[in-house]
């Protein structure tokens, strides 16, 4: 196999193995591509499932996804430092603006 990389990316695969979390770059290489075969088949089947749903219960309206977003920030536990967010959730800032 023949693949064109960006420098970046190369210099991440080799500072992986430089620091111990590859033994070598294709097996760095070879992670990474599991790693997206996984992503893909994940969007996939949530694609799968929301043409199923949206089949049986109607198109998810944009409200109906603010409401779940919503209820999910509610429920949410802060796990890292901080306070939970009480800011309307169409206000986003960076972790620099709220310290």
């Amino acid at each position: 196999m023949s693949a064109t990389v960006d420098a970046d990316v190369l210099e991440a695969g080799r500072e992986a193995v430089a620091s111990g979390r590859a033994d070598n770059l294709s097996e760095w290489v070879n992670g990474a591509l599991h790693s997206q075969v996984d992503h893909d088949r994940r969007l996939l089947a949530l694609e799968e499932f929301l043409q199923d749903y949206e089949a049986e219960h109607g198109v998810i309206s944009h409200a109906e996804i603010e409401a779940a977003e919503r209820r999910a920030r509610d429920r949410a536990v802060v796990v890292r430092g901080g306070t939970k967010r009480t800011r309307p959730s169409s206000t986003r800032s960076s972790s620099r603006e709220r310290q």
